[in-house]
Order: structure tokens, then C-alpha cells, then sequence
């Protein structure tokens, strides 16, 4: 019987654990070695080794065998522990991987399309966690045990595991012997080329599994996306207490409160990488209380600004009409919700509802996003250079414009702003408040037929969920 000996001096407890798996590979190809002997036996075995060999049961023959730790880091991943089983008694073998830090705070997926047979190559860690999916294949690989492996490795694992029980399939089920081998005809056209594009997805709660990049990717090629787990993914890792009082620290923990900007994940609508959307509720005095939504892509650059109102539709659309006289009233907060329209007579402006969405500005700040979206349209950058394709009349026509808009957002020019809301959900500042404001009239007003059509008004049913539609409403189901 032999024992392994050490002698070194206590390891540093800063000493990094995890090596590349680069730099293990050469170590082990420059010869690393360790002495495995004791103090009677005098002839020492030397072998390259940077794992630790632990004697384990086997579960197959329930002998002593040897299971390796290899632990490393795999770069532009995190570290992870490589785990492999070796029976000297029945040669069962095993091999597994498993992420040596925490779960992380949101689960991932990662969609990969392959377009090459350099792509079948790809590395990818799929943990224990882990589901992997064939999207063209329609095969799911549940969440097993850890796998460290290539695209082309994890398919053709699958492929010869079914290709195993297809004799015992030939001779008594011969329909799903059929079906199958189908299928494993189709999965080795992938695997020789000849089933280009495919497509592979990752979902794993954890957020401790990985596919390979690489800087050429082309755009949609690898993306990936976080998400926030569902009470039953953080059941299933140990994560969730099912207490009536851990639901209600978690219930608090979603309300959403003035004094919080909350962040999440989203999707970039520009160039559909991950980005994130910030969030904060406001409560604007005199009125309610709205949301303000940020994006911003750190990738292409994209941002957006929006402001969401909520509560229950009013029976009554609001008309507010405001007499700008000086810069003070040019300071007033505005609130312009997506579905309002607003008119400036005095400037020709006329904008119609869904403009610029939501905006929680001045009035000021209002006209000059006006002013900078149309001349950025019409003259093509905001330098001035005039369009060759606009004659002399209609270019007269738009700086005439344009010198009144700014005109009007200096304070030089007295009009009149007028919002249009057939779901009151806009604002505009009253500087005399509580007391009416003489400058502002408000207005409220029954919708036209033609405003709740298109708000979807007519189409809610409100009472009566079990009745039959009557004509009318199954004639305008049927036109949406």
C-alpha cells in the first residue's frame, strides 16, 4: 500500500488554484511530475500529473475507483472543476464538470447559430443545470450531469446513445425504431456539413454555463440574454423559501418605490444585443404617479427615453390648452403621453399621437426635440445643409418654419399649446396650484367612436364575460 507524501510548506492563501486550461495543457506537455512512493518502498513512480486522485465508490459494481479533479479556468468564462471516474474492477468511466463558483444573480441563454464546420467546434460548458437545444433538430437535452465539450461532441453524444438501443427498438417497437433512425439521419447531416444553418440554444437558471465567442462573429450570430428566475427556478437550485413570510419580503422586495431606479435586462431594438433599461417611478404633484423608462446599448450607442402612465382608463379623453406668454411658461414641467396629439396654431405644429412617445420634459425641452427631429429630416444633418431635392418655395416654406419654432423655444413669440388626450394621461404644470391657473384650460370631453376603436376601448368587455358577442362586436373582431 502506498500513501502520498508532502513536505511543501503551507499554501499561501492567496495562491491562485486555477490555472488556464491553456497553461495545464503545457504544463503537463513540459512534464510536470509528482513522486507517489513511501519511506520503505525505494523505487518512486514518476508521472505527469496536476490533478488530485481521490478513491470513490463506483456506483456501477460498487468497487473502489479513482475519480481526477482537475480544477482550471477557462478563459473569458470563470473557473470550473473537470471531474472524471475511472473503475479498475468493472472499467465503468464517467466524466463531468462542474462551475467551482456561486450561482449567479440571473439565469442565461445563449443562442448560437452554426454555419460552418469551424463552428462544430466551438467550445461550450453546459451545467448540471443546464438545457441544451437543437432548435431545426427539435431536440432537448434536459439537465444531467456537467459536460466541458465542443458543438459537434455534445450532438454526436446524443447520436450515439439513441444509436445504442436501436436494435432492441428493431425488434419491438418498429415504428420507433423507424422514427429514430430518421432522426439520427438528420443529426448526422448536421454533423457532416450538410444541414447548414442550425441553430443551438442554452437555458440554464443558474447562469453557469457558456458558449464560445470570438471577436468576427457577425451580428446575431452568438447572442446572449439574462433573465430573472422564477420562483420555481429558484426552488429548484435552493434558492427559494416557500414561508409565507419569505413571499412577502419577496412581494416587498418587487414593489417598485419612488426613491429606487431599478435596472433589468433587455434586448437593444437597434442591434438586438443585451443591453439595460433603468426604470423610476415619479410622482408628479397634482396629477399621478408615472414611469420613466431609460435604454441605452453600450454597444451601437442606441438610446431612449419613455414615460408610461398608468391606472384605469378614464371614461373621459382631456383637452389642456395653455397661453405661452414668456420664459417662465417655457419652464413648466410637460407631461406628453403616447397617445396625444399636439397642435401649436400660431407655429403650424401639428403633431399626431404616438410623435416622439411618452416625454416628461419642459415645454422648452419639448419644442427643441421638435425642432431637432424635423431639421435633422428635412436638411439632412443639423449643420443646415439644405436638401438639392427641395425647390425654392418648399425650402422658404420649412426655414419659416423653423425661424418661428425658434423663435417660440426663446421666448420670443407668444402662442398657444394645445394636448389632445383621449386617456387624460398628460400634464401640464400649474404654477398657480392649488389655485386655477389662468393661462391653463382644462377641458375634459367625451372620446369619438373613432378614438376608442383605435385605443381598443370598444373591443373591453367589462361586464358580463360569460354572455355571447353581440353582432357589432363579432363584426369588429373579425375586421382586427
Amino acid at each position: 500500500m502506498t500513501f502520498k507524501t508532502s513536505m511543501t510548506a503551507p499554501v499561501d492563501q492567496k495562491q491562485d488554484l486555477f490555472q488556464d486550461i491553456g497553461a495545464t495543457v503545457e504544463s503537463v506537455a513540459g512534464g510536470a511530475t509528482s513522486q507517489v512512493g513511501n519511506d520503505e518502498d525505494q523505487t518512486n513512480t514518476e508521472e505527469p500529473q496536476v490533478v488530485d486522485n481521490i478513491e470513490s465508490l463506483c456506483m456501477n459494481c460498487h468497487e473502489q475507483g479513482t475519480t481526477r479533479l482537475l480544477l482550471t479556468r477557462i478563459p473569458f468564462f470563470r473557473e470550473v472543476v473537470i471531474m472524471s471516474f475511472d473503475c479498475p474492477h468493472c472499467h465503468f468511466r464517467s466524466n463531468e464538470i462542474q462551475s467551482a463558483g456561486v450561482i449567479q444573480e440571473r439565469g442565461c441563454t445563449y443562442t448560437f447559430k452554426v454555419e460552418s464546420k469551424l463552428d462544430l467546434d466551438r467550445q461550450l460548458v453546459k451545467s448540471e443545470t443546464c438545457t441544451a437545444r437543437f432548435v431545426e433538430l427539435d431536440l432537448e437535452i434536459p439537465a444531467q450531469r456537467g459536460q466541458l465539450t465542443n458543438i459537434e461532441g455534445l450532438l454526436s453524444l446524443v447520436l450515439e446513445d439513441l444509436v445504442d438501443g436501436q436494435p432492441v427498438r428493431k425488434s419491438l417497437q418498429l415504428d420507433a425504431y423507424e422514427k429514430i433512425e430518421e432522426f439520427i439521419k438528420e443529426g448526422r447531416e448536421m454533423l457532416n456539413g450538410n444541414s447548414f444553418p442550425f441553430s443551438i440554444k442554452l437555458d440554464d437558471p443558474a447562469g453557469n454555463s457558456w458558449v464560445e465567442p470570438k471577436p468576427d462573429d457577425a451580428r446575431n450570430k452568438w447572442v446572449r440574454q439574462d433573465y430573472v428566475r422564477t420562483p420555481v427556478q429558484n426552488s429548484a437550485l435552493g434558492l427559494a423559501d416557500t414561508t409565507g413570510e419569505q413571499a412577502k419580503e419577496d412581494d416587498d422586495e418587487d414593489e417598485i418605490r419612488p426613491d429606487e431606479v431599478h435596472t433589468f435586462p433587455a434586448s437593444c431594438p437597434s442591434c438586438a444585443r443585451a443591453c439595460c433599461t433603468h426604470m423610476k417611478l415619479v410622482e408628479i404633484p397634482h396629477f399621478k404617479e408615472v414611469v420613466i423608462m431609460s435604454t441605452v446599448c453600450d454597444d451601437c450607442g442606441y438610446k431612449s427615453n419613455e414615460v408610461k402612465t398608468g391606472g384605469a382608463v378614464p371614461s373621459k379623453g382631456r383637452i389642456i390648452t395653455l397661453k405661452v406668454e414668456d420664459e417662465d411658461d417655457l419652464a413648466r414641467d410637460i407631461l406628453k403621453s403616447e397617445t396625444c396629439a399636439l397642435q401649436c396654431p400660431e407655429l403650424n405644429l401639428d403633431l399626431t399621437p404616438g410623435t416622439l412617445g411618452g416625454r416628461f420634459t419642459t415645454l422648452e425641452g419639448l419644442l427643441t426635440q421638435v425642432y431637432d427631429d424635423l431639421h435633422q429630416r428635412i436638411w439632412g444633418d443639423v449643420h443646415g445643409e439644405s436638401s438639392d431635392s427641395l425647390d425654392k418655395q418648399t425650402k422658404d416654406r420649412w426655414e419659416e418654419f423653423f425661424a418661428g419654432l425658434r423663435d417660440a423655444k426663446s421666448g420670443m413669440r407668444k402662442f398657444t399649446c394645445i394636448l389632445d388626450d383621449p386617456l387624460a394621461a398628460s400634464y401640464v404644470q400649474n404654477l398657480y396650484a392649488p389655485d386655477p391657473d389662468p393661462q391653463l384650460t382644462i377641458v375634459d370631453v367625451e372620446r369619438t367612436k373613432e378614438q376608442e376603436d383605435d385605443l381598443g376601448i370598444s373591443d373591453m368587455v367589462t361586464e358580463g364575460y360569460g354572455e355571447k358577442e353581440t353582432g357589432e362586436q363579432k363584426e369588429r373582431r373579425a375586421k382586427s
